[in-house]
């Protein structure tokens, strides 16, 4: 019998909603095909929480948590900045998404020399050459903790190739970026309802992980933006999922 343990890797996601016609959408990463994990699923932007993403020197370049977001800090525990980091991270890294104050507005890529300025940045951020902590400097930003809320936790069953233990939070979509997949780790993005995600899921055209279905199905429950960032805002109780695999799956 294999007595090893699995390890566990600590990851950061971030749900980004935008209005739509028909209550909201979310904003979706296609996996390559290539991937270890989640190969040529949908899924939201994230990653796994590095070690410098716990560093106290961010303190001097976020703004938050808010007195409001006591509640999550409490649920995400001693080491909620590099929580709040890693998500802010991957999400700019996977999805040109940046979620950071310049001059106390959030920062645009309405003008195209500042969006492919900002998007250069994401090939070097993603194999190190190039920290957030850097961008950061460079730029001038704080990043938004404020507008980032905890949301649930899910830590992948035993028994996985892979296990991480994840802590999903919400963010609406900066009104000026639109996001793009990186076209290395994911090879596809959409902005896409709840519903219309788990519709074509059901119809086998868009894969998704458990995990994912279940917070679209979640979300399916509200009615527009507002709603949804009314809720990530103000909760007190904080889901933790420990999924247990069926024998033989």
């Amino acid at each position: 019998m294999n007595s090893a343990v699995q390890p566990i890797r600590p990851a950061a996601t971030i749900i980004v909603v935008r209005e739509a016609r028909a209550s909201f959408e979310v904003f979706m990463l296609k996996r390559t095909s290539r991937a270890s994990f989640a190969s040529g699923m949908f899924v939201f932007p994230g990653g796994r929480v590095d070690g410098d993403d716990h560093l106290h020197k961010y303190d001097s370049f976020r703004f938050g948590p808010t007195e409001g977001q006591a509640a999550q800090v409490a649920a995400l525990g001693d080491e909620w900045r590099g929580y709040w980091i890693a998500a802010i991270r991957e999400t700019f890294e996977e999805a040109g998404l940046l979620l950071a104050y310049k001059d106390n507005n959030i920062v645009s890529f309405a003008d195209d020399d500042v969006h492919d300025r900002f998007d250069a940045l994401r090939k070097p951020l993603h194999s190190g050459t190039v920290s957030l902590l850097d961008i950061c400097q460079q730029e001038n930003l704080k990043l938004a903790v404020d507008q980032v809320h905890f949301y649930n936790r899910f830590v992948t069953p035993t028994g996985r190739p892979r296990r991480f233990d994840t802590r999903f939070f919400i963010a609406a979509a900066p009104e000026s970026q639109r996001g793009k997949h990186d076209t290395s780790e994911t090879v596809d993005s959409i902005w896409i309802t709840p519903a219309e995600a788990l519709e074509r899921n059901r119809a086998k055209e868009f894969d998704l992980m458990n995990v994912t279905r279940m917070q679209l199905e979640w979300l399916a429950d509200f009615r527009n933006k507002q709603d949804v960032l009314q809720m990530a805002a103000t909760q007190q109780e904080f889901v933790v999922r420990r999924p247990i695999l069926p024998p033989g799956a």
